[in-house]
């Protein structure tokens, strides 16, 4: 079979296509990053991020690096060796993130959860209140589990955490909904988040990004965790002054201060809405297919993927292959306990409604054409009278 004609598709749920204005942003002539243009991008950077995170208090930080970065940073900047924390796993990233932290000698108090469910705030507090000698240093949570599709309610474990009277660390991954789904640092009490460039901000892969409350600040001074690169006392000190302890990523702060400028032309508020629509759009699609989402809970669906559970029989990793042979239509594949059971549809980042329905064509040809039971156009239609009103 000859390779299909006409432009790739992405629905994977990151790296995200990145929009030609930010192509064009990084197709520049590297400048010096000691120099006063640097300094000028390093802090116009530094306070679109603020503003990202929703934060007026915390400090962000970036380091040329990934999300896995971002998680080893968090941890090794405000714990120590021989630490406890409550691990929230209910997905195949949360548990990649509690992983980190035992691989320096954190001690794991692990909340398991199933694939399709959020973290329960109820629980989180209950743990907290039978920690009598406040031995928990942090609660770890992932925010928007990519593998599955699902949305906790971080606001919540905050409370939780208030009302348990704990003061533990908040520490969020925020990697698949920053900048996709509302996030606040300050209102919703996180003291580190952290996230990647290469999902919501519509870049390359390439930067580990984090944000830290004052508490996360002060808790670093205590910490002893082993820490070189990921130190973040050398990288505030020297990002105050426009610069960076090491060679920066130049071109990605390049594309990084474009893609906030896109993110406040068309204003947070709507890049949040317009996510939920396409989300409900692609949800609806999947259920005239008569599949199942993986999330159980609606208040829980992710605005930014839909985990899709294959009928019995058929291997969704195989499905997801046949996809991209035919069509040139990447989805993401299931991951941890959901592999070979469920496929993934992004609809995150620089995305549109003709675009989302483009992929949803393609995945409900091929569904039809790999044996699953579904009617051509029922979910195009579902989701063509979701987004017009009708």
């Amino acid at each position: 079979m000859s390779p299909p004609s006409g432009r790739p598709f992405l629905q994977i749920p990151g790296p995200t296509l990145v929009p030609d204005r930010i192509v064009r942003a990084m197709a520049q002539p590297i400048i010096d990053h000691r120099g006063p243009r640097f300094e000028a991008l390093v802090r116009e950077c530094l306070d679109g991020l603020k503003r990202i995170f929703q934060t007026e208090r915390g400090h962000v930080l970036l380091y040329p690096g990934s999300g896995t970065g971002a998680w080893e940073a968090t941890i090794v900047n405000t714990l120590s060796p021989g630490d406890r924390v409550l691990a929230c796993v209910n997905g195949f990233f949360s548990s990649g993130f509690a992983r980190t932290a035992a691989a320096f000698g954190v001690e794991l108090e692990r909340l398991d959860l199933p694939y399709g469910a959020g973290v329960p705030a109820a629980e989180v507090q209950a743990r907290l209140e039978r920690d009598h000698a406040r031995e928990i240093r942090a609660v770890l949570v992932v925010h928007n589990e990519t593998s599955t599709g699902v949305t906790s309610d971080v606001p919540a474990v905050r409370q939780a955490l208030r009302r348990a009277g704990h003061p533990a660390l908040l520490l969020v991954d925020t990697v698949s909904s920053l900048a996709s789904i509302d996030f606040k640092l300050d209102a919703w009490g996180v003291d580190v988040a952290l996230t990647g460039p290469q999902k919501g901000l519509m870049l390359p892969p390439g930067m580990a990004i984090l944000a830290a409350s004052e508490r996360a600040i002060a808790a670093s001074e205590k910490a002893t965790c082993p820490r070189s690169y990921w130190d973040w006392q050398p990288v505030l000190e020297r990002n105050r002054r426009g610069q960076y302890p090491y060679t920066p990523a130049t071109m990605l702060l390049f594309g990084l201060r474009e893609a906030i400028a896109i993110l406040e032309e068309e204003g947070l508020a709507n890049v949040f809405a317009r996510h939920a629509r396409l989300a409900e759009a692609c949800r609806r699609a999947v259920r005239a297919w008569g599949l199942e989402l993986l999330c159980r809970n609606p208040a829980e669906y992710s605005n930014t993927l839909t985990a899709v559970v294959m009928p019995e029989g058929f291997d969704s990793d195989a499905f997801v292959a046949h996809v991209y042979r035919r069509l040139n239509l990447s989805l993401g594949v299931g991951l941890g306990d959901m592999k070979g059971r469920a496929f993934r549809i992004g609809h995150l980042g620089s995305l549109n409604e003709l675009e989302l329905l483009g992929g949803l064509a393609g995945v409900e040809m091929m569904l039809k054409e790999f044996g699953a039971p579904v009617r051509p156009g029922s979910g195009l239609a579902a989701a063509e009278e979701f987004l017009t009103g009708a």
